[in-house]
């Protein structure tokens, strides 16, 4: 960590509570891990979390910086508006914060929003059928999933409403012709619940390639996965029990996500 980064990072950790401070190095991670995991897109993207209290404040990512340089620090802290409500030397991608002020705005429980461009994603979301039941993966997210028709890039506040109409209550998004989306009640689990949602996209598109016929799963034990993805987890969110090793992974290859 350069002299300069430290700085930084004692000047926003003296500036916030530890509760901010806490959802920053989280969410940090999270940035880290979809760039370990290969989920990035150059420095398009994003992953945003509601900053702990009454304001409707969030932290995002610095436009233009890489998914693996992200420290807890350089998160920009904006309003629903996307202004920034703390002094920060940088900008935000507006049409990255269209689609998650959206979600925030009309969801409570959506703490953190999650969004990726993979190819694995996208080109699932480019099949007219969509997710396949054809994985235990997809078993998970088809518990809660919803799609909704690409309009362009996210620009258009016109789009919100319909973007929040076919979201709905589900926590598993697809964008036709754009990828994935995922919306959860803590960061660890909007991450877990990508995880899975990628895992679904990159199984289905690999079964597809090997020219023969799938095999569906049948419906009634689609029907059952709630309650049986409830005793794998214990009653808690899923990201909850992988999380804390997750964070230990980061550690050993580099730390600096905490700065």
């Amino acid at each position: 960590m350069s002299v300069a980064n430290s700085k930084s990072s004692l000047n926003v950790r003296d500036q916030v509570s530890k509760d901010e401070w806490d959802a920053r190095v989280n969410l940090a991670a999270a940035y880290r891990l979809v760039a370990l995991y290969g989920w990035d897109d150059l420095v398009f993207t994003h992953i945003s979390a509601r900053v702990p209290g009454p304001e409707h404040h969030f932290l995002i990512n610095p436009y233009g910086w890489m998914f693996e340089e992200i420290t807890a620090s350089s998160l920009v802290k904006i309003d629903l508006e996307g202004r920034k409500v703390m002094p920060s030397e940088y900008d935000i991608n507006p049409a990255g914060f269209t689609i998650h002020s959206a979600v925030h705005a009309a969801r409570q429980d959506a703490l953190c929003v999650m969004h990726t461009h993979t190819p694995n994603g996208v080109a699932v979301s480019a099949q007219k059928n969509g997710l396949l039941p054809i994985s235990q993966q997809s078993m998970f997210v088809l518990s809660s999933l919803s799609y909704h028709d690409y309009e362009g890039l996210a620009l258009n506040e016109d789009e919100k409403p319909r973007l929040v109409r076919d979201l709905g209550d589900k926590n598993f998004l697809m964008l036709r012709n754009h990828g994935l989306l995922t919306a959860a009640a803590s960061i660890a689990d909007a991450f877990a619940f990508m995880y899975t949602f990628e895992a679904s996209c990159m199984i289905q598109v690999r079964a597809q390639s090997g020219g023969s016929e799938l095999i569906p799963i049948p419906k009634p034990i689609l029907d059952g996965i709630q309650m049986a993805r409830n005793k794998v987890t214990r009653g808690v969110g899923p990201g909850a029990l992988a999380w804390p090793a997750l964070l230990r992974k980061l550690e050993r290859l580099d730390p600096s996500f905490r700065d």
